[in-house]
């Protein structure tokens, strides 16, 4: 699909990107599908390796933006390793997947020698993790230009939790200008990455608050009419687990897929009460109106629609619970492909285009 055929879409279109390490190849094959579409969004927000892919695209013109996400992805790629007879045990991507949290990724992350101390040591916040993400630093400094970012046209936010009060903050271009910093913190997971210090404050990937940010949109002021690709990667449903390795992984997906089918809900009460509050103001006399605390209440109300298109990444055979440090090329290749097709999927439907219940302010497409 060329941009000469790009399909009608609402004034706004956002991005929102999960974290999940490896899984984040999905969300290149879901951007890739939008740029071929012709659809560039207005606003990025990502956690964790979403913050990084979404600093790739944001931080970057439209016409070097798949190239700079090819090049951290490449840079990424850890070769497999041949298991040989683990794979009879049904631990072949353990041990590939192992390799990894040996050796680190040359352009990612690699071992922190103050680990060595034990994990009683006292090293400080920015030295208490088991690798060093300075690789990362290096490699987002060289593909991302954080100069441009605030004075260009896409919109950058990335989620990070403060280490010491546990609050959740997003850091917003439109509101303040972003560094790799703010990046790399959305990226710091405890105890394998180490804090990030902004502003004097220790940061950890949001994704230990919230893996899911796409209440930085609906919570967005001022409210407006949005298309928003909700891009997960982790299942928040499944079969019962039936081993330990099995219930392992289903932690971990239950753990970051952070309620995301809660906050919709959530979000969508909001909102419909939101449009419940604008239908009742227009009953009001025009005299009614003009006074000052009628005036206050009414602003409760508004009229936008969000519209949320749901795109899920597929299981993968074989994968396990270390799935989310599965670089190798394969892996990377299988993911990206799946949101490329399912993305063109969900464009080619546009069901966005159909006429929604306008009491709802909050329509979900999946």
């Amino acid at each position: 699909m060329t941009a000469a055929k790009k399909p009608f879409v609402p004034k706004q279109v956002v991005l929102v990107l999960q974290g999940g390490g490896a899984l984040g190849a999905y969300q290149v094959g879901v951007y890739e599908a939008l740029h071929d579409s012709g659809i560039e969004p207005a606003w990025v927000i990502g956690t964790s390796i979403g913050a990084i892919n979404a600093a790739l695209i944001a931080g970057n013109s439209v016409e070097h933006r798949m190239a700079r996400l090819n090049e951290f992805w490449h840079h990424v790629e850890h070769p497999a390793t041949i298991a040989g007879p683990m794979d009879w045990l049904g631990m072949g991507n353990w041990v590939a997947n192992m390799s990894t949290v040996i050796r680190g990724i040359p352009a990612f992350f690699e071992p922190n020698l103050a680990a060595l101390r034990g994990s009683q040591a006292h090293v400080g916040v920015e030295l208490a993790a088991y690798y060093s993400t300075e690789p990362l630093r290096r490699t987002l400094g060289s593909l991302v230009d954080f100069d441009g970012l605030h004075d260009g046209l896409t919109r950058l936010t990335v989620g990070a939790v403060n280490a010491c009060t546990g609050a959740m903050r997003y850091f917003d271009s439109r509101d303040e200008k972003l560094r790799v910093e703010h990046v790399m913190a959305s990226g710091a997971l405890p105890p394998a990455f180490p804090a990030v210090r902004i502003d004097g404050d220790p940061y950890w990937d949001g994704g230990i608050y919230s893996n899911t940010p796409i209440e930085a949109v609906l919570d967005d002021r001022p409210r407006r009419d949005s298309l928003i690709f909700s891009v997960n990667v982790w299942h928040q449903s499944a079969p019962e687990p039936e081993s330990i390795w099995q219930a392992m992984g289903r932690q971990k997906d239950i753990q970051f897929a952070s309620r995301a089918d809660s906050h919709i809900a959530r979000q969508k009460q909001l909102h419909r009460l939101r449009h419940v509050i604008r239908e009742l103001t227009q009953q009001l006399p025009a005299s009614r109106l003009s006074d000052p605390t009628v005036k206050e209440l009414a602003a409760w109300g508004c009229g936008t629609t969000m519209h949320v298109a749901h795109l899920l990444a597929p299981r993968l055979e074989g994968e396990d619970h270390t799935k989310d440090i599965d670089f190798t090329p394969v892996g990377i290749r299988a993911r990206r492909e799946a949101g490329y097709v399912d993305t063109m999927k969900m464009v080619e439907r546009a069901p966005w285009l159909t006429p929604a219940d306008p009491i709802e302010g909050v329509v979900e497409h999946v």
